[in-house]
């Protein structure tokens, strides 16, 4: 069973999740901080400060702050469309990048019909000498 365990600790994949995992980490962190400190102060200004979180219903005892949820909606609505346009920004690059591959790679155009034509005039005058 050790052996086993050891044998499925050294695949690549579970060095390559690991790996995720903190690169996941760490980029959560900048993109909370991104959120939280540039975007949601900009909204502020537009929305006038709106803060959901103070938003509360006592019943007897018990006081259900339905307020927390809608603020947590609508910040995971901000990162969701933050990391978005991340995404996006990212694919458009890719897309340019392998298009200019595509067309570094691409073989020559075909020659038309008149210059095939003429090579092969040339040819038959070369061989005619």
């Amino acid at each position: 069973m050790l052996k086993e365990f050891r044998e499925f600790i050294s695949r690549g994949n579970v060095i390559d999740l690991a790996v995720a995992v903190i690169i996941g980490t760490a980029f959560t962190a900048i993109v909370t901080s991104l959120v939280n400190d540039i975007i949601t102060p900009i909204l502020g200004i537009f929305l006038g400060g709106v803060n959901f979180s103070s938003l509360a219903i006592t019943i007897g005892e018990a006081s259900i702050t339905y307020g927390n949820f809608i603020q947590a909606v609508i910040n995971f609505l901000i990162v969701a469309w933050v990391i978005f346009m991340i995404v996006r920004s990212l694919n458009q690059l890719q897309r340019r990048f392998s298009r200019a591959k595509e067309e570094a790679a691409a073989p020559p155009p075909e020659p038309s019909e008149e210059v095939k034509l003429l090579t092969e005039i040339r040819d038959l005058l070369r061989a005619g000498r």
